[in-house]
């Protein structure tokens, strides 16, 4: 994708959707047969099983589990802050640890800033995208603060580079280079996966797949249960009843 064509797709995204504020009840989530915990795999439980997925998402948990949860999630959107500080641990804690669901996370970017952060998060693979992402989402408000922080004309400046090496100037501007090299990223590392063009395709290759998939895509965080995109329940307290009732009750 050649990078007009890309930024064009950021922002034909954007456009088309925003960070979900939809917190009204809506229908519950698919019905389902009671599913009981599975046997753990050798020497640890199933949150420690994370594995890419074919749509370009991060998985943890038993990938035969009954129920199959997928999260739709932009790094820069505080609802999916939110869910993170909120959902996050009594998701994994009381449902993926049993084996009973697997939890997918998928990035849908809407700006360069969501790029550069999710570029991040997926820098250290599979076994670190999870915690990246947990402590990448406690911070986004400081990387905000730095962002609006700045001037017009380093903003301006950034606007000017080539796609190659704008994603590492949002790093900059943002404070995230020394943030990520403090959490085991070093530069180095970090300048392969800033301008990794294949990945930064990817990110919105996944954005645009999700809004094709889900023509009603209301925004972010945005969730499905085996394939079917579940309304209003962008928190963790209208997100669980609706798990419960698709492993059955």
């Amino acid at each position: 994708m050649k990078p007009r064509i890309l930024f064009a797709a950021v922002a034909a995204i954007v456009a088309t959707s925003a960070c979900n504020a939809e917190k009204n009840e809506g229908s519950s989530g698919p019905a389902g047969t009671a599913a009981e915990a599975v046997k753990p795999p050798p020497g640890g439980d199933w949150t420690q099983i994370v594995s890419a997925t074919p749509e370009g998402g991060f998985r943890m948990g038993n990938p035969d589990a009954a129920v199959k949860l997928v999260e739709y999630g932009s790094m820069t959107c505080p609802h999916c802050a939110e869910f993170a500080e909120t959902g996050v641990k009594p998701l994994v804690d009381n449902y993926v640890k049993s084996g009973r669901v697997s939890f997918e996370f998928r990035n849908y970017v809407r700006d360069g800033l969501d790029i550069t952060m999710s570029l991040l998060t997926r820098c250290g693979g599979p076994s670190r995208f999870f915690p990246l992402t947990d402590a990448m989402f406690k911070s986004q408000r400081e990387f905000f603060e730095k962002v609006q922080a700045s001037s017009p004309a380093q903003q301006q400046a950034l606007s000017q580079l080539p796609p190659a090496q704008q994603f590492a100037g949002y790093a900059e501007l943002a404070g995230l280079q020394s943030w990520a090299a403090q959490r085991g990223l070093p530069s180095a590392r970090q300048k392969q996966c800033l301008s990794n063009q294949a990945e930064i395709e990817k990110l919105v290759q996944m954005a645009g797949d999700t809004t094709t998939e889900h023509p009603t895509f209301p925004g972010t965080p945005s969730f499905t249960i085996n394939g079917e995109l579940v309304e209003k329940a962008a928190t963790w307290e209208l997100l669980e009843p609706k798990l419960r009732d698709a492993l059955g009750g």
